[in-house]
């Protein structure tokens, strides 16, 4: 559980799947063997797909806050100088809205979506993604 810390990234792919890139920051307050309070703070990048990345986008906006729930991948790649480079990130697989009226990131009632939740048909056109292939997308 955290908040986001920039607005989501929705984007869909030529075959229509919706994809959502969203970081979020989560804290940890802790004691050191001083007794010092120290916090930490860890940022974890997370995708989404389907009708979820749709409804976080739709909802979701940077500061807000939500809980997830998913596994992790990681991505490997190699730099054009030669250099191999590995990301850790979350796949999304379930998602809760958090936060009271208050916070920015609240709904009035919270809401869940499952990840077997059939997509929602869309009327509004969306530019497709040429920078992901059907390859990339994790199931």
């Amino acid at each position: 559980m955290g908040n986001l810390t920039r607005d989501p990234d929705l984007r869909v792919t030529a075959s229509g799947l919706s994809i959502c890139k969203l970081s979020l920051a989560t804290n940890r307050v802790f004691q050191t063997k001083d007794g010092e309070k120290r916090e930490e703070v860890t940022y974890v990048d997370i995708d989404a797909f389907g009708r979820q990345a749709e409804t976080i986008s739709k909802y979701m906006a940077k500061g807000r806050s939500i809980l997830v729930e998913g596994r992790l991948r990681l991505d490997s790649w190699e730099t054009p100088q030669g250099d191999k480079r590995s990301k850790l990130g979350v796949v999304l697989e379930n998602f809760q809205f958090t936060g009271g009226r208050g916070d920015a990131g609240s709904s009035d009632e919270s809401s869940r979506v499952e990840r077997d939740s059939p997509p929602p048909r869309s009327s509004a056109p969306k530019a497709p993604v040429d920078d992901i292939e059907e390859d990339d997308v994790p199931f």
